[in-house]
């Protein structure tokens, strides 16, 4: 990128609340994108690409693997936001240019060729790496942009709020929507007869519906370029190398006290992990996931949209700390009722998804905050390293909830097949409510050393 003043973004300044609904919506429509990528991916190879039981084990490991390259390249693409000078800014120029990468890669990952499964999954491997770099590249400037677009912390807290509410709503729509348009499109398949579990849907189906919603998707977050203005800033942007923003990045112990309790708070995220194995092993019907999945959605939107308004009467970190202490005993709450109350279960459910809503947006909030006060302290702002941990510890918390709730299913003895005894029940209705309280306990205690010293 050509060497220019990062402070003055495209020029004359927008109406804050002309830029808070462009990047909702672009949140709205860069997650329904992810959404649809991370639900229907495996159920597609498997359907109707044609993939082995063989196959999705290799399947397996080439998500995995590049899950966690994609985590460490986090932090470098943050450095390498921070390092770029356009007269666009240092992170619009990233949302402009990988919009087009996102949206064909998307619907490439639904276009299998029907051919020998080695060259399929040579085919996925190298669309799958490339499309999650190409999802990181438009990921981390785009939160970074939010916590430079809105300098003041009370409406950045509601732009945040409300981009996660859209964000779950379009999680809803996407699990809901995409099966249905998918076959819809399956236009030489008899989908009139078809039932709603899938029948009548070919492979060429979802192709065009990926490609169709990913390229709609894609271009409502374009919004967030041509509608956003960065923040003009006195603090040093230009000049700095990765070594600086790294060290600039440790010197933050507000921000770090967050990564440490986002982390140890990984239990949260365990219910979207494995609730539909869960399910499965318990109620023996795939579909009430369905259920369980709504009520965990509505809770994390009712909380989103007035998490802000909490924020108004609490400190982040008080808020922080007591929806977590609130949250373990919810889980508690959840394996004392028992799953055979599947009533119950649906309303500790959303009540945890409440929890989890405030949650997200809290850290987000705290994350923004901690940039602000690192600026004023050191005389740096480094938006793109900061956020890019933001995305960074997300991974790491959903890769250590697959991994915590797998060996909980390896340890009950669970397989397809196998009759389903009330130990292995016990067992994995455990990893979904004791470990996360556990979790969510322990979390707490970083939470409660935050504190903001600029």
């Amino acid at each position: 990128m050509g060497r220019r003043s990062s402070t003055t973004g495209a020029g004359e300044d927008l109406d804050p609340r002309i830029q808070a609904r462009a990047v909702v919506t672009a949140g709205f429509g860069q997650n329904f994108v992810l959404t649809t990528v991370s639900t229907f991916i495996l159920v597609y190879l498997l359907q109707y690409a044609g993939i082995s039981t063989g196959g999705l084990a290799v399947v397996t490991a080439i998500i995995a693997v590049s899950k966690f390259v994609d985590a460490v390249l986090d932090p470098v693409m943050g450095g390498l936001v921070d390092m770029t000078h356009t007269r666009w800014g240092k992170l619009r120029p990233y949302i402009l240019f990988s919009a087009a990468p996102v949206a064909l890669l998307s619907g490439l990952l639904f276009s299998v060729p029907d051919t020998a499964e080695p060259v399929k999954l040579v085919y996925f491997g190298v669309a799958y790496v490339l499309w999650s770099l190409a999802y990181t590249v438009c990921d981390v400037p785009f939160w970074g942009l939010i916590g430079s677009a809105f300098p003041d912390p009370a409406r950045r807290t509601r732009v945040i709020g409300s981009v996660r509410a859209f964000g779950s709503i379009a999680l809803g729509l996407s699990t809901l929507g995409m099966p249905w348009l998918a076959r819809a499109l399956s236009f030489d398949a008899g989908a009139a007869d078809a039932s709603a579990s899938g029948a009548g849907t070919t492979a060429l189906g979802w192709s065009i519906a990926v490609f169709t919603t990913s390229i709609l998707g894609m271009s409502v977050f374009l919004l967030a370029f041509f509608f956003t203005r960065e923040r003009r800033t006195t603090a040093k942007s230009e000049g700095l190398s990765m070594r600086q923003l790294v060290t600039t990045l440790l010197q933050n112990r507000p921000l770090l006290v967050v990564l440490l309790g986002s982390v140890l708070g990984f239990g949260r995220f365990i219910v979207q992990a494995g609730g539909a194995v869960f399910v499965v092993i318990a109620y023996g019907d795939e579909g009430t996931f369905t259920l369980v999945g709504a009520a965990i959605i509505v809770g994390m939107v009712v909380s989103s949209f007035t998490t802000p308004l909490l924020l108004r009467r609490l400190s982040s970190r008080t808020l922080m700390v007591s929806s977590s202490i609130v949250a373990a005993g919810l889980y508690v709450g959840m394996w004392a009722a028992g799953f055979a109350n599947l009533v119950a279960v649906l309303v500790f459910i959303f009540l945890t998804g409440l929890t989890l809503g405030i949650f997200l947006v809290t850290q987000a909030t705290m994350i923004a905050d901690s940039v602000d006060d690192a600026e004023r302290r050191l005389g740096v702002r480094n938006d793109g390293i900061s956020f890019a941990t933001l995305t960074f510890v997300s991974k790491i918390m959903n890769a250590l909830a697959v991994l915590v709730f797998g060996a909980f299913v390896v340890l009950a003895g669970y397989e397809a097949g196998v009759t389903v005894t009330p130990g292995m029940q016990d067992t994995v209705f455990a990893a979904l409510t004791l470990v996360p309280a556990l979790s969510c306990l322990v979390s707490a205690v970083p939470f409660a050393f935050y504190r903001l010293r600029g």
